[in-house]
């Protein structure tokens, strides 16, 4: 026979209920103890029935128990104040930092063009600054990487130069063939180029 699942809610009928209330304290306390004895766990468990009256099961002094848990009990309301505390500060900064974040879309959109109808002239004279301060900015870079890429230039062609210039033994040693007479000799800058 299977026992049919218990819904959990207020017994009614008084007896029942009393009738079940022992049954299930029993039961909260063997299991306490056990888990005492199988774990080595301080535990204590104080069970007041609707009547008013105690039953408690502790595995050592429970006045020592019940210092333990005043003096835990407010360590964690302490530390329940402080993560409070800190997460309003979170929420603060939070909001700060949203704040700051939409006003840096909205200059952004100004600086792009859009949204300029709301600005005061101060507040365009500063926007126009801000945009020759940039354009300043890319032009210098501009002029940094071209000046890079002529200094470039100028090694390889001094290279290239210097490779022209240089006497090659390979081709002394070949000596005159049939092609040796043909053979065309000049400068020239850039990539090398086959001539036939």
């Amino acid at each position: 026979m299977m026992r049919g699942k218990v819904q959990i809610k207020r017994i009614e009928k008084p007896t029942k209920r009393q009738v079940t209330f022992a049954k299930r304290r029993n039961g909260v306390l063997k299991k306490a103890h056990e888990l005492s004895v199988l774990c080595d766990a301080q535990i204590a468990v104080m069970i007041f029935s609707d009547t008013g009256r105690l039953y408690e099961f502790s595995s050592c002094n429970l006045q020592e128990m019940m210092q333990k848990y005043h003096k835990h009990g407010k360590d964690v309301h302490i530390s329940k104040l402080e993560v409070q505390k800190y997460m309003e500060e979170l929420k603060g900064d939070s909001d700060s930092m949203i704040n700051e974040i939409q006003f840096l879309q909205l200059y952004d959109r100004k600086l792009v063009g859009d949204g300029l109808n709301s600005c005061s002239y101060d507040e365009l004279d500063e926007i126009q600054k801000q945009m020759e301060k940039s354009l300043r900015t890319v032009r210098e870079r501009k002029v940094q990487l071209l000046a890079e890429y002529v200094e470039n230039l100028r090694a390889k062609e001094k290279y290239l130069l210097d490779e022209s210039a240089k006497p090659s033994t390979d081709k002394h040693k070949e000596g005159t063939g049939s092609l040796g007479s043909e053979v065309e000799t000049g400068l020239c800058i850039g990539l090398p180029q086959v001539r036939y």
